[in-house]
């Protein structure tokens, strides 16, 4: 299935996820430093990176930055664990584009079945977990190929994470119909949704920030109040 990578491995997730990822027939990568990290994203098996935002002598607001830095160079699914319970440290990592937050004491068998969850989705992206009828789907001057993998809005390229990504095709898709924050939790993430986060405002959030040339008055990503989230254009 292939490459997971961990990056500065303070945690010591390696002893623990190990066995498990073998079981899974995935193998693991670690790096340990800047140039390791740069080094091992060039590896094409690479297919998701566990980063612990807890920099030495950094703090975490710097991994964050981190986060956002590897954004410009690789799309794959990204899963920050962290020692950090903050809610803000969360919500920023979020925003800074990460695909998902655990916390170090996060239970083995829970982050590998979000690993594997992230993997399922990054495949059907890529289309190698199923054959897609269509393609291309638009709402107004909202274009989404599902082929390339690419959005645009209004004749410009606009530039999403893998999470973000399926988010906003999951609504296009439906466009007009309202989708709750559980209904779209349980599609992206495949886990039951316990509604103790907002997660989903954060992502939907960030994809506005990106679509709309005024998100807080958006043309297309709108939310229905107590209800949830559609897209339609107007």
């Amino acid at each position: 299935m292939g490459g997971i990578l961990i990056y500065n491995n303070r945690l010591e997730l390696s002893k623990k996820m190990t066995p498990l990822l073998a079981a899974e027939g995935m193998h693991l990568l670690i790096a340990q430093n800047n140039e390791e990290l740069k080094e091992k994203l060039q590896d094409r098996s690479l297919t998701l990176l566990l980063l612990d935002i807890e920099l030495a002598d950094k703090g975490w607001d710097k991994g964050i930055q981190m986060i956002g830095q590897l954004r410009k160079d690789t799309n794959i699914p990204l899963i920050v664990i962290s020692g950090q319970t903050a809610e803000t440290a969360k919500i920023m990592a979020l925003e800074a584009g990460a695909d998902d937050y655990v916390t170090e004491d996060c239970n083995p068998l829970v982050l590998l079945a979000r690993i594997k969850s992230q993997l399922r989705r990054y495949y059907q992206l890529a289309g190698i977990a199923q054959k897609k009828t269509e393609s291309v789907f638009r709402v107004g001057n909202l274009i989404i190929n599902d082929d390339q993998r690419t959005v645009d809005v209004e004749g410009r390229n606009v530039r999403l994470t893998p999470i973000e990504y399926r988010i906003l095709r999951l609504l296009v898709q439906q466009q007009g119909k309202v989708l709750s924050n559980s209904e779209i939790y349980e599609k992206i993430w495949n886990m039951q949704y316990l509604g103790t986060d907002n997660t989903i405002a954060v992502h939907i959030r960030h994809i506005r920030e990106k679509i709309e040339d005024n998100p807080r008055n958006p043309k297309y990503l709108k939310v229905v109040w107590g209800t949830g989230y559609t897209v339609s254009y107007a």
